[in-house]
């Protein structure tokens, strides 16, 4: 049962197939199975959850109105704020903190029926493309525990991909929900600009009630359906807007790989990937031609990352430098006089002085970036005049071995045999982080090491449906889908 699609669990708790009593003892049971290895579950709340599973149980049997995840059990990543449960972020300032309000997101997620069992394991408060902190240790990918699954979202897609739970809500500012979803093989979708409520998120610090810039929250899962599913119940306005917008997204463009008119943008010289990953990403090009779509490489100015990067590391310099002390800005400044150097000591991923001078800019020189960025948003549009889709890698390789070596900007990836900048893993997410756009991540295969990867479909502003859509196809094609690792599938 713990790898059953959420809409189908859905379907038969409302049709009294299956108890949420009886599905939420069957995840508690798979977490106690499976998480002493992956370590990705790190709060558990099995007395409440049981609670509320009898609860739902009742109310259906009363004949209640119910919500569209009436009695489903799920997991949340410890960044999303959940009343009465411990909310650490990974940061051991923060192992007391126990919030008294829910976020909006977990708000939506109960109004809808959600029962939430517990939270995941993340890096010390979201900042690293891999899942471990001092509070709860390493979170283990499931396909093999040598490699990370990823980061932020780390705990919640090692979960996913090990059916501790059928559902999950990431955080996604620099690939945060698209990496750990290509890396443990699950789907997740980075929703379009301000589509997701972000309040009682951390960080920014508890009770932050600004919306951080470039930073999305989304669904993550085992199908393309039930990403839709999720994103149907936590899109839409903060409880303190609902009087002056509500969500209206617009529908697909497509039904039928048929209508398809798919842009490819696979290379770049400044951020190489692999080549079993570009070999993957090539023949699934040659199959979506095969299916009658229209399939041709994407050109287009912003398709090049010397136009992206610049102002991607600048305005992510910028908001994380809310959180450093004097010490690191100092450390950052240096970096970017010194970035012309900087390859006499190692690889160094194209434009990283750009970040250290976003860390110390003035507001008017954030401001001007902003405006470019504004500027590059509309432009970018003209590209989806021609395609409804965009397919990307989404880092340079597959999930990576653990590696905790400190300071971070030291550490390297190998990609086709040469060793790279770790800070490269940022590249290919910039171009829908930067720009606001919907990009899901859709698995699509497994290299000859037995290691998932997935491929980044990136839409119009607003077009989210859209690219779940696409993913949606892939699956019913045989193109796409979630595969079992193999050692937590019995």
């Amino acid at each position: 049962m713990y790898y059953r699609p959420a809409t189908e669990l859905v379907s038969d708790l409302k049709n009294g197939k299956l108890t949420s009593v009886g599905i939420t003892q069957v995840f508690l049971d798979r977490i106690r199975q499976c998480n002493d290895d992956i370590n990705a579950v790190v709060t558990l709340d099995e007395k409440n959850a049981l609670g509320k599973a009898r609860k739902a149980d009742e109310a259906l049997a009363r004949g209640d109105s119910l919500g569209p995840l009436h009695g489903l059990p799920l997991t949340l990543k410890d960044t999303w704020e959940v009343a009465g449960m411990a909310c650490t972020a990974g940061a051991p300032a923060l192992k007391n903190h126990i919030p008294a309000k829910h976020a909006d997101v977990v708000q939506r997620l109960e109004d809808a029926g959600a029962i939430i069992l517990g939270k995941t394991n993340v890096p010390i408060y979201a900042t690293d493309l891999q899942s471990y902190n001092k509070l709860f240790g390493v979170t283990n990918n499931p396909h093999n525990p040598a490699h990370t699954p990823g980061g932020s979202s780390g705990g919640a897609a090692a979960a996913l991909a090990a059916g501790m739970t059928p559902l999950e809500v990431g955080s996604d500012l620099a690939g945060s929900i698209r990496t750990p979803a290509h890396f443990c093989g699950v789907f997740g979708h980075k929703p379009s600009r301000a589509l997701v409520s972000f309040r009682g998120h951390i960080p920014g610090p508890p009770g932050t009630e600004s919306r951080p810039d470039l930073a999305e929250g989304g669904p993550l899962a085992r199908s393309s359906k039930d990403l839709e599913l999720l994103l149907s119940v936590i899109a839409g306005p903060a409880a303190r807007e609902r009087n002056s917008w509500q969500l209206a997204m617009a529908p697909a463009t497509i039904q039928s790989l048929e209508q398809a008119r798919v842009g490819l943008w696979l290379q770049d010289p400044l951020c190489a990937i692999d080549n079993e990953l570009l070999n993957g990403y090539q023949k699934l090009g040659r199959e979506l031609e095969s299916k009658g779509a229209l399939v041709a490489e994407a050109r287009h100015q912003l398709l090049n990352l010397e136009h992206i990067l610049p102002a991607y590391f600048n305005l992510l310099g910028s908001l994380l430098s809310t959180s450093m002390k004097p010490a690191q800005r100092r450390q950052m400044m240096w970096i970017s006089r010194l970035e012309r150097w900087l390859h006499l000591f190692g690889p160094v991923t194209a434009f990283i002085g750009e970040y250290g001078r976003g860390v110390n800019q003035p507001v008017h020189q954030w401001m001007s970036w902003s405006e470019m960025r504004e500027k590059m948003r509309a432009e970018i549009t003209t590209l989806f005049d021609e395609f409804d889709v965009l397919l990307t890698p989404i880092t340079p390789t597959t999930a990576i071995r653990h590696d905790h070596s400190s300071p971070v900007f030291k550490r390297q990836i190998i990609v086709a045999g040469q060793p790279r900048a770790y800070m490269d893993q940022f590249c290919w997410i910039a171009l829908a982080t930067l720009l606001g756009l919907p990009a899901t991540s859709v698995p699509i295969g497994k290299t000859k090491q037995g290691l998932p990867f997935n491929v980044q479909v990136i839409g119009a502003p607003g077009s989210d449906l859209t690219t779940i859509r696409f993913a949606e196809l892939l699956e019913a094609e045989g193109l796409a889908g979630f595969q079992q690792p193999p050692d937590v599938s019995r």
